[in-house]
């Protein structure tokens, strides 16, 4: 009888082990992967929905133990790189487009959910308590609820994984069910052997130097063959008008000025209820032109407008703030303002009324569309 027993609770056990694996095993088993993983490289692409206008990136996130972090994000429709580089110096947000940078005192990523960091992932499926696990074609769904600071209107997470518990997609929903950010990944690899050297923002720079030159290289090369092959445009009076852009002539030459604004003003689509265009104000600088438009009501901000320009040497820009995702570019995010740059133009807005969530409503808003909602 004794054997009888023994043999039962051994065949239970087998039987158990075969059985599903519960959501503590599958969780223990992709957290020990990533906390075991001294560097890794993750690439993929991701989609953002705005305003029902999908924007489409392709991503590598670097990482190194010791909480160093290298995301290169690049806009796959107008081929706008951007890169946040967290080392032990703080977290920079670089634009080699515009040799600039903006640097942060900031806990990024730990201070919110970050669908293309595992770490993140990691953290979001610990702090929730409520997490469930679902079977579904040969692999695992989680859902846990997810922390989007500057969108509340972000709720819960979707994070797929083959039969494996390797990863391959994250779906972020809104609270209507919607799915705002997918992050389709391409390649994971945790034994990606990086260095602190990897980190260096130093490279960043002399990467951007390096393309820099090789650019004005192609243009010089570009300029001395259209000189070769067509005339020189000729004035007959001081000042020539061209198109949408002013034109200054020296030495019976004209110069296009790249910096002209003004016929290019772009007005936000979302203004918060109460609230109206009060003031255009138009001036020059010795960049070119600059749009302040001034907002009155219940919500009072200023939105400034230039053509972005690129700055000789390498500028870093100091931000008491955060890096905030928009749908198309990377915003610094102050206590009271916010900076980005979009479609070649550079967007300064400040506010003491308006939520972190309502600036960036409005930042998104901004297209190429000359209607003001809620203007008087």
């Amino acid at each position: 009888m004794k054997r009888i027993a023994i043999l039962a609770i051994s065949l239970l056990l087998v039987l158990t082990g075969c059985g599903k694996k519960t959501p503590e095993d599958l969780v223990s088993k992709f957290e020990k992967n990533v906390k075991g993983a001294k560097s890794y490289v993750v690439k993929g692409n991701m989609e953002i929905l705005s305003n029902e206008e999908t924007y489409t990136y392709s991503l590598e996130a670097n990482y190194l133990k010791d909480n160093y972090y290298k995301v290169t994000l690049v806009n796959q429709t107008n081929n706008h790189e951007q890169i946040i580089l967290k080392n032990k110096d703080g977290v920079y947000v670089v634009t080699p487009a515009l040799n600039k940078s903006f640097k942060f005192q900031s806990e990024w990523p730990d201070n919110s959910s970050q669908s293309y960091i595992l770490s993140s992932l990691v953290n979001d499926i610990k702090n929730d308590k409520k997490m469930s696990i679902e079977e579904k074609n040969k692999g695992y769904i989680l859902k846990t609820k997810v922390n989007y600071p500057n969108n509340n209107n972000l709720s819960y997470q979707k994070i797929y994984f083959d039969k494996d518990m390797n990863l391959e997609k994250v779906e972020v929903y809104n609270k209507e069910d919607i799915v705002n950010i997918k992050v389709m990944f391409s390649a994971i690899n945790l034994k990606a052997g990086l260095e602190e050297k990897d980190f260096a923002l130093e490279d960043l720079i002399d990467i951007n130097n390096e393309q820099e030159n090789n650019n004005e290289s192609e243009n010089k090369n570009e300029q001395e063959n259209n000189k070769e092959t067509k005339d020189k445009e000729t004035c007959d009076t001081d000042v020539c008008d061209t198109n949408d852009n002013e034109e200054t002539c020296e030495n019976e030459e004209c110069d296009t000025k790249t910096s002209n604004i003004l016929n290019n003003i772009i007005y936000p689509l979302y203004i918060p209820s109460e609230t109206y265009l009060s003031n255009s104000e138009k001036i020059d600088t010795e960049e070119g032109n600059r749009v302040i438009l001034t907002f009155a009501g219940d919500k009072n901000f200023v939105l400034i407008e230039e053509v972005a320009n690129i700055s000789d040497e390498f500028e870093i820009i100091p931000v008491y703030g955060e890096p905030v995702m928009l749908g198309d570019t990377i915003a610094a995010k102050s206590a009271n303002s916010m900076y980005w740059t979009s479609e070649g133009l550079s967007y300064y807005l400040t506010s003491s009324d308006l939520s972190t969530e309502e600036m960036v409503t409005i930042a998104e808003s901004l297209g190429n569309t000359k209607l003001v909602l809620g203007s008087k």
